[in-house]
């Protein structure tokens, strides 16, 4: 039975996607004027830099799939406002988090030559790589432990204090990008390394921002005297059953994304160059398709976890068609701007003529992303249905994607915009399989725990 259209749908909705779309936004445009300034000193520091943040990559797979299989349980908890599950369930998930982002950050510091050298084979990039990636080491653990806290923020009715943090850390990573990077007002000019010095500066002032937020009366916290003790091991039971299958899905994914980079990695510069503004321009543009999809996460999970489930499937719906129409709009921007964003680039002749056909396919794929990024990482998670997406990406990345991309890439030796539309196929191939899902409501569950 659907709900009657005078409900408050929209309202929360806004009130969740916009904040959610800011931040996303935010986030990209960091990568955007990095890939700016560092392209107005070479080439070859916008390419090292941007092989060298797929370290920053993989970390994020581990972050936000214990982050969001934390946010599952606490968007159903805060439904039900059972504040004292949210805080027996947070502590499970800093621990593990300080733990891989502390590996991360050893490895990085000790080992930077071997890091960025899985991405590239070519000298200059992996000595232009390691500088940065050893001086932007300490940034993982304090990402670590800030998106804990943000995540619980997001999850609890604050998600736009959620944004205004990470969006006014974004500013002062970019204002410091350019100090740092070019030496203005009197500083010196560290270059590649001054990229990295600012993101270490602003994710110090976010997880210092976030954690005064939850301090402020009426907040759920993150007791960290619960860190090395259960409080409640049936909630914990819980968070590793719904938190296993988003973590493996987000490393199917994360693995499978960084092979992508590892084969143009190996293709020469110019394919670097054209498929790193390729992935900016994207994200920029995409930052829609994530606000909607974190917006459909919150708001399924706080009314399955109220007991409303029919009301819960019809916001399913309505969000499933927003997602559609967001899809056809965000693609055909991207198309439609890719004469823009060439004649722009920061890159050499040879890189732009990859660089155009790349961006028309991308507004393609990105169509079938809205759909899949929604229903999986939104709808399907919400109500405890996560496995899905971790099938659905071995399938469509690893039985499809990768293999033929090695295969075009190192056996058959394609042209670069062959290999690079063969392993961005994967949205489109697992499209199918989505809607076939999504119409048997599996999701349609409330998972909490009566006391």
């Amino acid at each position: 039975m659907r709900a009657k259209r005078d409900d408050n749908f929209y309202t929360m909705l806004k009130s969740l996607v916009i904040p959610i779309t800011v931040q996303s936004f935010m986030l990209a445009l960091v990568s955007a004027t990095d890939a700016a300034m560092l392209g107005l000193l070479d080439q070859t520091a916008l390419s090292s830099v941007s092989l060298a943040g797929q370290i920053q990559f993989v970390l994020s797979l581990f972050i936000s799939g214990i982050s969001v299989g934390a946010g599952i349980l606490v968007a159903q908890y805060w439904g039900k406002q059972d504040i004292p599950s949210i805080e027996d369930v947070m502590p499970v998930a800093l621990r593990v988090n300080l733990a891989v982002g502390l590996l991360f950050t050893v490895a990085a510091f000790f080992f930077p030559r071997l890091l960025i050298g899985i991405f590239t084979g070519e000298p200059e990039l992996i000595e232009c790589g390691a500088v940065y990636i050893r001086a932007v080491s300490f940034s993982y653990l304090l990402c670590a432990v800030s998106q804990i806290y943000l995540i619980l923020l997001k999850n609890t009715g604050f998600a736009g204090r959620s944004s205004l943090i990470s969006s006014s850390c974004v500013v002062i990573n970019i204002v410091l990008n350019a100090l740092l990077i070019f030496g203005l007002l009197g500083f010196p000019a560290f270059g590649v390394a001054g990229a990295a010095y600012a993101t270490v500066t602003a994710r110090a002032i976010e997880l210092a921002w976030s954690v005064f937020e939850c301090l402020r009366p009426g907040r759920a916290r993150v007791s960290w005297s619960k860190l090395f003790r259960t409080a409640n091991r049936s909630l914990a039971q819980d968070f590793w059953h719904y938190t296993r299958p988003v973590l493996g899905a987000s490393l199917v994914w994360g693995v499978a994304f960084s092979s992508y980079s590892v084969i143009m990695g190996h293709m020469g510069s110019d394919a670097v160059a054209a498929n790193s503004i390729t992935s900016i321009a994207k994200s920029l543009l995409s930052c829609l398709i994530r606000g909607v999809s974190g917006g459909a996460g919150v708001l399924i999970g706080n009314v399955l976890g109220a007991g409303k489930l029919d009301l819960a499937k019809e916001y399913g719906r309505r969000l499933s068609h927003l997602a559609i129409a967001v899809g056809i709009f965000t693609g055909t921007a991207l198309i439609a701007l890719s004469p823009v964003i060439v004649k722009i680039a920061p890159i050499e002749d040879s890189a732009a003529v990859y660089l155009q056909y790349m961006l028309i396919f991308c507004g393609i794929n990105i169509m079938a992303q809205s759909v899949n990024t929604t229903v999986l990482d939104g709808i399907f998670c919400a109500g405890g249905d996560s496995k899905f997406d971790m099938i659905g990406n071995v399938f469509a990345m690893w039985c499809f994607s990768v293999p033929f991309g090695f295969l075009a890439a190192f056996a058959l030796k394609l042209p670069v915009l062959a290999v690079y539309c063969i392993v961005n196929m994967d949205e489109i191939v697992k499209l199918p399989a989505v809607y076939l899902r999504y119409k048997k409501y599996i999701w349609v569950k409330n998972i909490t725990r009566e006391e």
